[in-house]
C-alpha cells in the first residue's frame, strides 16, 4: 500500500523509517517542515504541502501526534484529500472518544479509520517490534495488516472503533504501576548502598522484574534521563485514563499518586525528561529520612 506519515516525533521518525525499510513509505508532512523534508531527503518520499494533499496520494496514511485535539485537527486537515479507499491509521494515544469522532468524520468521506496505539517506548519504535493494538472494522484491519506489521510484531484486533485507545489506556496504568515500582525499589537499593549495577543484572531476571526496571533502572543509576516516554506525555495519558474512570464512577489510586507527583516533576522542570526521573522523588524520601 502507498502509505503517508504525518507526525515525525520521537516514535513516529524511527516508525516512518521502518515502512519505508518494509517498500511502503511515500509521503511525508510534519508541522515542523525542515523534519519532513529530511526524512524525505533520506528515504525519497515525497514532502506533502499539506495534510490535504498528502491524503489524496496515498492508500494509507498512519498519524502520530500527541493529542486529542491534534488527532481532531490532523482529521479535519487531511479530510479534503480522503476519498473511499483510503485508511487512516492512528498510532497516538487518545481518548476512546476521540478515535470514535475520528472515524465518524472520515466516514463523511467514504474513508475507513483504525485506532492504533501502540506500545515499546522508542527502542521498540526504532527496532519495529512495537505492540499495537486496534481498533476498527476487522475488514479494515486485515486492509491494514501489511502496514501495521513495518512498525510493529505483536499486533492485535481488539474490537470497533475506541477499543485500541481502551487497550492502550490500560496498558498506560500498568506502566504507571511499573515505573513506580522500579524508582522506589531502585532508590530503596541506593540508599542501602547496593551496586546499582549488579542489583540491576541480577533483578532483572528476578520475579520482580519488568520492562521498565530493565530498561529505565539504568537511567535512575546513572542519574541521566534522555527523553523516551516523556513526563508530560505519561501524564496526558494517565489524565484520559482518570476520565474513562471517572465516567464509570471509578478512581485509580495508582493512577492519581502518579500524575500528583508527575505535576511535581514538571513544575520543577522535569516534564521533557524521561518518567524514571520519577526515581528523583523515590531518592529524596531517603534524604528526608536521614534528617
Amino acid at each position: 500500500m502507498r502509505t503517508g506519515f504525518i507526525g515525525l516525533g520521537a516514535m513516529g521518525l524511527s516508525m516512518a523509517r521502518n515502512l519505508h525499510k518494509a517498500g511502503l513509505l511515500t509521503g511525508v508532512y510534519n508541522r515542523t517542515r525542515a523534519k519532513a523534508e529530511a526524512l524525505g531527503a533520506e528515504t525519497g518520499a515525497s514532502v506533502a504541502a499539506d495534510p490535504a494533499a498528502l491524503a489524496q496520494t496515498v492508500e494509507a496514511l498512519v498519524l502520530c501526534v500527541s493529542a486529542d485535539a491534534d488527532v481532531l485537527a490532523s482529521i479535519e486537515a487531511l479530510l479534503p484529500g480522503a476519498r473511499a479507499g483510503l485508511v487512516v491509521i492512528d498510532c497516538s494515544t487518545v481518548s476512546a472518544e476521540t478515535a470514535r469522532t475520528a472515524a465518524a468524520r472520515l466516514a463523511t468521506r467514504g474513508a475507513a479509520f483504525l485506532d492504533c496505539p501502540v506500545s515499546g517506548g522508542v527502542e521498540g519504535a526504532r527496532l519495529g517490534t512495537l505492540a499495537i493494538m486496534c481498533g476498527g472494522e476487522a475488514a479494515t484491519f486485515e486492509r491494514a495488516r501489511p502496514v501495521l506489521a513495518a512498525m510493529g510484531q505483536t499486533i492485535t484486533h481488539m474490537g470497533p472503533h475506541g477499543y485500541g485507545q481502551a487497550t492502550k489506556a490500560t496498558n498506560q496504568i500498568l506502566c504507571a504501576g511499573a515505573i513506580q515500582a522500579a524508582a522506589e525499589a531502585m532508590a530503596f537499593a541506593a540508599a542501602e548502598g547496593l551496586p546499582l549495577d549488579k542489583v540491576i543484572e541480577t533483578l532483572g531476571k528476578g520475579a520482580g522484574s519488568s520492562w521498565y526496571f530493565v530498561n529505565r533502572a539504568p537511567f535512575m543509576a546513572r542519574g541521566s534521563y534522555p527523553p523516551g516516554f516523556r513526563v508530560r506525555l505519561h501524564e496526558k495519558d494517565l489524565g484520559i485514563c482518570h476520565d474513562m474512570a471517572a465516567a464509570r464512577g471509578a478512581e485509580l489510586p495508582v493512577v492519581e499518586a502518579t500524575r500528583v507527583q508527575y505535576r511535581e516533576l514538571m513544575a520543577s522542570g522535569h516534564g521533557d525528561e524521561d518518567v524514571s526521573t520519577l526515581f528523583r522523588l523515590k531518592a529524596a524520601l531517603f534524604d528526608r529520612g536521614r534528617r
